[in-house]
């Protein structure tokens, strides 16, 4: 369970990103967040992974308050979540098999065991046959597959999807929404932020809309 109550977040300078912000999101919801370029959609996201704390207000995830975390318990919180960024963050050095197997060396898993996982989440995504190859190599569909991947290996409670479709065809951004769409479907707790309203008005059940860092009615 995602609960924010009256949240705001203003950055150095005075520009305020978020103002008042209130939602629940249940265990097991798929949710769009969409607005304006700049209308916060993004800065939310980062609040709920932890990745920035709010300046006031609580946000609570699965009843622990973000706020009131030491930062060693952190990490441990972000085990929840698989995260999926605009702009990849994949390894060019490493092979599409070693981007995915990433985070489970880091959270110390048997090494066979990480393996498996490693492939299944490679084979969920349709580029088991590809994982030898280098990320260079792979086209802006398939990086983003590789990077869901990345994000569902270690199999999180909660999947946190920022613009996944922004830079891809129609046809691509279906077939990554029905991917999503799928997960939810097996409990998966998934929040999209997204400006595509073509996307939203096939896939969405629930949309939570920005106006220049307001929650609009």
């Amino acid at each position: 369970m995602i609960s924010l109550s009256q949240v705001c977040k203003r950055y150095p300078g005075g520009h305020e990103a978020l103002k008042d912000i209130s939602f629940t999101i249940e265990k097991g919801e798929m949710v769009f967040i969409s607005g304006h370029s700049g209308a916060g959609k993004s800065t939310l996201l980062n609040l709920i992974a932890a990745i920035e704390l709010p300046t006031s207000g609580s946000i609570v995830i699965n009843g622990q308050n973000l706020s009131q975390l030491r930062p060693a318990a952190v990490p441990f919180l972000r085990r929840n979540f698989g995260l999926i960024f605009q702009d990849h963050k994949l390894l060019y050095d490493r092979s599409v098999f070693d981007n995915v197997m990433l985070p489970l060396e880091i959270t110390g898993f048997d090494r066979s065991e990480a393996a498996k996982r490693t492939r299944a989440a490679l084979d969920k995504v349709g580029l088991l046959a590809r994982e030898k190859t280098m990320p260079i190599a792979l086209s802006g569909g398939e990086q983003q597959r590789l990077c869901i991947a990345r994000a569902i290996v270690h199999r999180p409670a909660i999947l946190l999807a920022d613009e996944p479709t922004g830079n891809l065809d129609s046809t691509y951004a279906s077939e990554i929404l029905e991917m999503f769409k799928s997960f939810n479907q097996v409990g998966v707790t998934v929040l999209i932020v997204t400006h595509d309203e073509r996307l939203i008005e096939r896939f969405g059940e629930r949309t939570l809309h920005l106006q220049h860092g307001v929650l609009a009615a």
